[in-house]
């Protein structure tokens, strides 16, 4: 295990994500913040925006300040499109690892990338340099890399109990529904701007509706575990709460297995993975448990239907689904305690 601590710098401290993952990074034992990058409010002290955050750590700074040579690290929580461009000037820093909380290296194929989130791919030749990583899917790889795409949010909650299933062809591919509830916080800062429908702060609201970008995440993720490809449906809904996400998968098992064989692969699946929580057999859940923590709690329940399943999969989309999930990926580069910071 690494000793000594390492340099980092966090863009974007001051959005959501941002804040949430300076606020666990100042508890981090291994790690010394140098820099804390935004665009607005330079010179001001990260307190100024998040009162959790009681260590001393530098002032906002613009980015173009920042000294390559001083950092081992840096988080990238910025606007799709940003984070490309910022990789490409600095992979020269040999020394330097990128995390990035954007969809800028999550998709392989960068015509795909064009056609769903409507941008021209700036750095093409690194993509194939980088690594897509849900943690527990990753811990042999990771290292390896360089570049490390943060998944969504709502493909982390969706992935975690589905992609072991796929794995091992225990439910039908061709018929999934999977519906997703998150807090506003998922949209940014300016979510009001993005969603205009009325009485936002009080109301639950479908969007994306058969189009939303974590589809192309998710069709990429299913297509390397699945040996047909995957038929589903997915429809995200907006919740008048701040944070949190709890998908609802409907999947039809196949005929040689009962729920409780899907329940026991996913607990031996991950029982290594201590982020990872099976509940018992038809347990309810919602986001309760897992709001302000890194952890992913997965139910498996019954329906009326013969061989009809639901399971459920509560995040909290800033941290399991964002920045926890980013540290949780450094922890494992560096050989640091996977859990430190975490808990």
């Amino acid at each position: 295990m690494l000793k000594k601590k390492i340099n980092i710098a966090v863009a974007g401290a001051t959005g959501f994500v941002g804040l949430d993952l300076v606020y666990l990074l100042s508890k981090h034992s291994k790690v010394k913040i140098q820099y804390l990058c935004a665009q607005k409010n330079l010179g001001k002290k990260i307190q100024y925006f998040d009162k959790r955050i009681k260590k001393k750590l530098p002032k906002l700074s613009a980015l173009s300040r920042l000294n390559w040579n001083n950092i081992d690290l840096i988080f990238l929580s910025l606007p799709n499109g940003e984070a490309q461009r910022i990789i490409k000037n600095n992979i020269k820093y040999n020394h330097v690892k990128f995390i990035d909380l954007s969809a800028d290296f999550r998709i392989e194929d960068p015509k795909l990338y064009r056609i769903w989130y409507g941008l021209n791919h700036k750095a093409k030749s690194l993509i194939n340099k980088s690594l897509y990583s849900v943690s527990e899917f990753q811990k042999n790889k990771i290292k390896k890399f360089r570049i490390i795409a943060n998944p969504g949010c709502y493909p982390t909650s969706i992935q975690l109990p589905l992609i072991p299933l796929l794995k091992k062809n225990m439910v039908n591919p061709k018929n999934i529904i999977i519906d997703s509830k998150s807090g506003f916080s998922g949209a940014g800062k300016m979510y009001k701007k993005k969603f205009t429908h009325k009485n936002i702060d009080h109301s639950i609201q479908a969007y994306g509706i058969g189009k939303h970008r974590h589809m192309v995440e998710l069709d990429q993720e299913f297509k390397k575990v699945s040996k047909v490809k995957v038929l589903y449906s997915f429809t995200p809904h907006l919740l008048p709460t701040y944070r949190g996400i709890l998908s609802s998968i409907y999947l039809d098992i196949n005929n040689r297995y009962n729920i409780t064989n899907i329940i026991n692969v996913l607990k031996k699946y991950h029982s290594k993975n201590e982020f990872v929580k099976i509940t018992k057999k038809n347990k309810s859940i919602g986001t309760g448990n897992v709001i302000n923590t890194n952890l992913c709690e997965i139910s498996v329940c019954h329906t009326r239907n013969k061989n009809k399943i639901i399971i459920f999969s509560a995040i909290d989309n800033l941290v399991k689904g964002a920045s926890g999930q980013a540290i949780q990926n450094m922890n494992l580069i560096y050989g640091f305690k996977e859990s430190e910071s975490l808990k």
